[in-house]
């Protein structure tokens, strides 16, 4: 479970003509599920247990429990259904009691080929995210994470909003540069606004051109906002040209199964009952 096995792999995928996919994944059925359908790549932090349990995927970026060890927990329902699809592990890089380069060690042991940066300062804005840059939780500290994740042969996907973030990131060594442009907006608990999906091929070819611009061997995909369903992503890989593909987490388990199970669900309730005679019949 090394980037060595994989990067090679998503090169001749994109040469093909074929986008990367990432996926993801709040649960062991979901994860599965991805690999089933062929993903290159799945994604397993905090956010995704909050999102399977009917919570905003924000919540991952609160204190509601440690988000490092809630990777680590998730990891025992995850990594034993996947067998052969790179598992990445959400990674709080700012995390003050984490001697992060023993814990990326450990991931790798327990099996994840990657890391992502999440929850990520690059979320955040105003006066929080400058108040962190100032005490020493900022952004430098995922891309530290990211150089030492390099440097462990780690894989390695990165949320960045700018096109700043997106050229450290490059310069660390990141392979996947995740153009992050908002929350997804879509399902029963998704945002309730997001830019357009023009605005969003604009911010993700923004950021493409400024991780290209430092290496030319990094792979830009797009995530999150408008882009909630397959002709989401297309339509922004179409006004985006170079960016390789789409990570999905929310549009690719939560709105599925909502969609999914309510459909199901309201089915079964619209059941009829046999009347009397149809009963007699059925009996006779």
């Amino acid at each position: 479970m090394s980037r060595q096995r994989y990067v090679p792999h998503f090169h001749d995928r994109v040469r093909a003509g074929r986008p990367l996919i990432g996926a993801g994944a709040g649960t062991g059925l979901s994860a599965k599920c991805a690999e089933q359908a062929g993903v290159d790549f799945i994604v397993i932090y905090n956010a995704g247990r909050f999102r399977m349990a009917g919570r905003g995927s924000m919540a991952g970026m609160m204190p509601y429990g440690n988000a490092n060890d809630i990777v680590v927990e998730m990891s025992a329902e995850v990594l034993p259904v996947v067998s052969g699809t790179p598992v990445l592990a959400g990674v709080c890089a700012t995390d003050p009691f984490k001697n992060i380069p023993l814990f990326l060690r450990q991931l790798k042991e327990l099996g994840f080929a990657g890391v992502q940066n999440f929850p990520s300062v690059c979320l955040l804005d105003g006066s929080v995210r400058a108040d962190l840059e100032a005490t020493g939780y900022g952004f430098d500290k995922e891309v530290e994470m990211v150089r030492t994740a390099r440097e462990q042969d780690l894989l390695t996907a990165t949320y960045v909003r700018t096109e700043e973030e997106a050229r450290a990131m490059a310069a660390a060594g990141a392979d996947v540069v995740v153009a992050h442009v908002g929350l997804t907006a879509a399902g029963l608990i998704g945002a309730t606004s997001a830019i357009s999906i023009e605005e969003a091929a604009a911010r993700t070819r923004a950021i493409h051109d400024a991780a290209k611009s430092v290496r030319d061997d990094v792979f830009v995909v797009c995530h999150g906002g408008p882009i909630a369903t397959p002709d989401d992503a297309q339509e922004v890989l179409r006004r985006a040209p170079g960016t390789a593909g789409f990570l999905g987490a929310s549009s690719m388990e939560r709105i599925p199964a909502e969609t999914a199970l309510i459909d199901t669900m309201r089915r079964f309730t619209e059941l009829s009952l046999a009347s009397d005679i149809e009963e007699t019949e059925v009996v006779a």
